[in-house]
């Protein structure tokens, strides 16, 4: 088969097939009826509010979509999947009990396809996968299905055109996520692309002291020791740093990322004025609109924040530990990655109580409010609604307030 019977971004027309199952395992007719009553509704002594957007983002729906089509439009095939599809757990377990197999990547953010051959089919997270893996999977000739969200494809033809231009790609994420791997990767399409991350705003004025020549700042050695898993090989910080653009993962924090920017372009106008860093900085806001409109109703809810806040997605997660994050500073927040880790026999929660994805996981006792008391919910973009609905049947639950999700309509089984 040639490339382009073998590369497959849009589906396979099943649609309307896969639909119903998608439905009836993610649906919640709970979240339907909170929101519904204008996102607001009273059990027993639980006046429960719900985020004005919250949960699955179109790019997360299209990437399961085309999991389950890719599933049905081949039966017989090994369908491997490139790390996760999103950063959930009970939507990645899902994908196993599907038959679908999960590559891992290293340590270095490397993946073995070894295993991989002509006769398979390999899916594409929606988080994107860097050049060379791509590369590696089209010599094998397998069947490549790319659930890449379109605003990671806007944020790498970004990246690309600073290249490009001879511009290095400064960007503001995650060193270890698979977005800012695939995104960073995108410079190499360019023999002398360039790119640097920085993790927040203390890492980047850092970079700011050390482009501004400021008293104080790190050295040349201590600069390649900070940054030395962050940056493209043979980066030079005196050379490249002097004409840059800046980009991000599209799940950080909106107004971090551009803060960041702000305080990047300082430095250059510092160093070398204002005129100079006109024609040598670029920016633009590539935070995905799911995700701005997700912080946006957070930021809104905190106005008046609820007595607990419940925020619900994968610790792993990025946009949902800074929908956590932002909660934390206005309430009682309990980040937790799936409903189940509301007990209702013991009454506890199980939850992670810092920003940091390795922050170990904490058990509360005694952790709802006596009396009256309001609840808040959202949850991260890859969190489906049936987990935010059985949170709310299971607090109830906790507070004797008798109530249940209904069963779903359909079944795996019945949809084959």
């Amino acid at each position: 088969m040639t490339t382009e019977q073998t590369y497959f971004r849009k589906g396979f027309g099943l649609k309307d097939e896969v639909r119903p199952l998608i439905e009836a395992e993610y649906h919640s007719a709970v979240v339907e009826e909170i929101r519904s009553r204008g996102y607001t509704r009273t059990f027993g002594d639980i006046q429960v509010r719900l985020a004005e957007e919250f949960g699955f983002c179109y790019g997360v729906d299209r990437a399961i979509d085309y999991a389950y089509e890719t599933r049905r439009k081949f039966p017989d095939k090994k369908v491997y999947l490139v790390g996760e599809i999103i950063h959930n757990p009970h939507v990645n377990r899902r994908m196993e009990e599907m038959g679908i197999e999960f590559i891992y990547p290293d340590d270095q953010g490397v993946f073995d396809f070894s295993e991989v051959t002509s006769e398979d089919v390999v899916l594409l997270p929606a988080f994107g996968v860097t050049i060379r893996a791509f590369e590696e999977l089209k010599q094998i000739g397998c069947v490549l299905v790319d659930t890449t969200c379109g605003s990671v494809l806007l944020v790498w033809k970004r990246v690309e055109s600073y290249a490009r231009d001879g511009f290095t790609a400064v960007i503001h994420g995650k060193h270890t996520h698979e977005e800012s791997r695939a995104t960073a990767s995108q410079v190499l399409k360019h023999p002398d692309g360039k790119y640097l991350m920085v993790r927040d705003m203390d890492e980047a004025q850092i970079l700011c002291s050390y482009i501004a020549r400021r008293p104080g700042r790190i050295s040349r050695a201590e600069f390649f020791e900070r940054f030395a898993h962050k940056a493209s090989d043979g980066f030079d910080p005196d050379r490249d740093l002097r004409q840059f653009g800046v980009a991000n993962q599209t799940t950080m924090l909106a107004n971090e990322s551009m803060a960041i920017g702000e305080e990047l372009r300082k430095a250059l106008a510092e160093k070398e004025g204002e005129d100079y860093a006109e024609a040598n900085f670029r920016a633009f806001g590539t935070i995905c609109s799911a995700t701005q409109e997700r912080q946006d109703a957070v930021s809104k809810m905190m106005e008046d924040p609820p007595d607990v806040m419940i925020v619900i997605g994968g610790y792993n997660s990025s946009n949902t530990n800074h929908l956590a994050h932002m909660c934390r500073q206005h309430t009682t927040t309990y980040h937790v990655e799936d409903s189940s880790a509301i007990d209702v026999e013991a009454g506890t929660i199980r939850h992670k109580p810092e920003l940091a994805v390795e922050a170990p996981e904490r058990v509360e006792t005694n952790w709802l409010p006596e009396g009256p008391f309001e609840l808040g919910l959202t949850a991260g973009a890859s969190t489906p609604n049936n987990k935010i609905g059985d949170a709310v049947v299971r607090i109830c639950r906790i507070r004797g307030i008798p109530m249940e999700e209904p069963a779903p309509e359909a079944t795996m089984e019945s949809a084959d």
